[in-house]
This record gives C-alpha cells, sequence and structure tokens, in this order.
C-alpha cells in the first residue's frame, strides 16, 4: 500500500482502505492526538478513573440500599429452601470475572443439593430442568435466586450491570473458539447485562451474547446502567421475559 502511495505522488487518486484487522480488533476507531499527531486508537481503557469511581458509587449505594429493604424477602427466601430441601441454603460457585480474576459468586440455592456435578449431562442454562426444587422453579422464573450477588457487588467482586460471569472451565473452552470472548473481562461481571434484558441468557446464541456484552462496555455510562436495571426490574415481574 505504501509503495503504491508513493506511485501516485502527485496524482489525484483517493486511496481508501478495507479494515480488516482493525476491524477484528474493536468496533469502535477513535483518532486521538497526541503532541499534534494524530493517532488511530483502536483499543481504549472502557472505564476512565472517574468512571471507575463514579460507577463504583453508584453500585455500593444501590446494592446497599437493596440489601437492607429486601433483607425480609431474603429471609423468608432462606426458610423456604431449608423447608422444600436438604442442603445449603446459598449456593457458592467460583466464576472469572474483571482481568480474568477468580471469584466467589453467590446465588440462592435452586437445585437439589450436588446437582452441579450432573452439568455435563443435564446441559447448561436449559428450561425446565429436572434437578430444580419446587422453590427453586419460582426463584429462577423471577430471578430472585440472584439476590445474593448485591452481597458481590459490596465486596466489589461484582457490579450491578456488567458481563454475567462464567466457569472458569468454560472460559478456558470459550477463549480458543469464540473471538473476542476475554475482552468481555475488561470490566467488573454484572448481576444483570444488556445482553441479559435483550433476552439473551441461558441457552442462546453465545456470539450474540458477547456482541451485547462488548456493545456495553463500548457504550458504558451511569444513565446505560439505570436504563438496564429498569429493564430488569420490568422482566422480573413478566413471566414472559423472567
Amino acid at each position: 500500500m505504501l509503495d503504491l502511495i508513493a506511485e501516485c505522488e502527485g496524482v489525484n487518486v483517493e486511496f481508501m482502505m478495507v479494515p480488516d484487522n482493525l476491524e477484528v480488533m474493536t468496533s469502535r476507531v477513535r483518532i486521538r492526538e497526541l503532541e499534534g499527531i494524530p493517532f488511530l486508537t483502536v483499543k481504549s481503557i472502557p472505564l476512565t478513573p472517574w468512571g471507575r469511581i463514579s460507577k463504583r458509587v453508584f453500585d455500593v449505594v444501590v446494592a446497599g440500599t437493596a440489601v437492607v429493604l429486601l433483607a425480609p424477602l431474603g429471609l423468608v427466601i432462606a426458610l423456604l429452601i431449608r423447608w422444600d430441601s436438604p442442603g445449603s441454603v446459598l449456593f457458592r460457585q467460583r466464576r472469572i470475572g474483571l482481568d480474568g480474576r477468580e471469584f466467589t459468586m453467590l446465588k440462592f440455592r435452586s437445585m437439589n443439593a450436588g446437582a452441579e456435578a450432573l452439568d455435563g449431562k443435564a446441559g447448561l442454562g436449559i428450561r425446565d430442568d429436572p434437578r430444580r426444587t419446587r422453590i427453586g422453579r419460582f426463584l429462577r422464573k423471577t430471578s430472585l435466586d440472584e439476590l445474593p450477588q448485591f452481597i458481590n457487588v459490596l465486596r466489589g467482586d461484582m457490579s450491578l450491570v456488567g458481563p454475567r460471569p462464567e466457569r472458569t472451565q468454560y472460559v478456558e473452552n470459550f477463549k480458543e473458539s469464540v473471538p473476542k470472548y476475554l475482552d468481555r473481562h475488561r470490566v467488573k461481571a454484572g448481576v444483570t447485562g444488556w445482553a441479559q434484558v435483550n433476552g439473551l441468557r441461558g441457552d442462546t446464541s453465545l456470539q450474540e451474547r458477547i456482541a451485547y456484552d462488548l456493545y456495553y462496555i463500548e457504550n458504558w455510562s451511569i444513565a446505560f446502567d439505570i436504563r438496564i436495571l429498569l429493564r430488569t426490574l420490568r422482566a422480573a415481574f413478566s413471566s414472559r421475559e423472567a
């Protein structure tokens, strides 16, 4: 290309380039000037220092308020889980979050104790999983099993909004076969996300989920977080969307 440009010196020829490699690296190329020299920014930090601070303050305020207001509901759910089936009230699982670091994600247990060992046989995110308990079916339908993740948010493991975290073994598999998959870990994992409020959860297209996650990362704002949280609340009360 450089040789062609040199050959056309002094001739009115317009040059255009197909952004093949750039397109693989990013979906938003920006021009930034440093000391008078223009640079193409093909990949940038998704959150500025002020963005990280404002997002963290928002998370703590909203999650802290939710923990206080929903404590009675959480106690009722815990009692129902203990009454419905033997086992722990909380389900703990190692997931991958910001910068590829592992953390322990919390949920209310919605399946029989030990059901995780049968994931390979049952499949992930399937509807009407027979391993679910009676109260577990209601919790999953209404997404109330996710409430303990407000504790993860207060701990700093998660954010209210972000890409949903996945288990270590699946991340190892997906990073080799799915382009841009690891870019999801450039921000904290979320209790809810842009993909989820658009119906992409459970047994849905992984590629499409990643596209929505990356769109969120590249277009983050507090207003965008609030929009996603409001849509999450609406979906939680809709049997069709939950």
